[in-house]
């Protein structure tokens, strides 16, 4: 990321960002295997997603940006979900949490900006898990989770396949 950024700052998630998110999650879906997704998604396929994420509510979308210090730009440097972790009902108390940092933001601390005002913007609501899958090996978001409090839970050995291979999906809880 460009020297010139200043005043990294984390907000929900708004329809003003979809472009910009897309754009950073299509990374991921055509460089790795953190998302399984195989096919890149436009802003508008990806809009049902980000509508499923409101201000308020246990499902958030909270958004890390750098401004300019002109203040002239503001750059996504990142964003963290929590979603339903399953559709049936006695799952209501459950969430998927997920991290996306942009490449250039790596290793900044981008990541737990995102994940302590995800939690805190989760604190009130009534959640009882939270869950997350991490495509392996990926040891930065595995010390992320850990450092969050979450718990190795298993393996899902070769569940997906990308890129001719298969992968393997480790998953962690934490206590809400």
């Amino acid at each position: 990321m460009s020297s010139d950024y200043t005043k990294t700052q984390v907000r929900p998630g708004a329809e003003g960002d979809l472009t910009a998110l897309t754009d950073l999650y299509n990374r991921y879906v055509r460089e790795t295997a953190i998302t399984f997704d195989t096919t890149v998604l436009t802003p508008e396929e990806r809009r049902p997603w980000l509508l499923s994420h409101p201000v308020d509510g246990p499902y958030r979308l909270m958004v890390a940006t750098a401004s300019t210090a002109t203040g002239n730009s503001e750059q996504i440097l990142g964003y963290a979900t929590s979603s339903p972790f399953r559709a049936k009902p006695a799952y209501a108390t459950s969430v998927e949490t997920t991290v996306y940092v942009a490449p250039d933001a790596g290793g900044r601390g981008i990541g737990t900006l995102l994940y302590t005002a995800l939690f805190e913007a989760l604190a009130g609501e009534d959640l009882h898990r939270a869950y997350a899958g991490i495509a392996q090996p990926n040891e930065a978001s595995t010390r992320l989770h850990q450092r969050f409090g979450f718990r190795h839970t298993g393996t899902y050995r070769e569940v997906g396949r990308k890129f001719g291979r298969y992968w393997d999906v480790a998953w962690y809880e934490k206590e809400l």
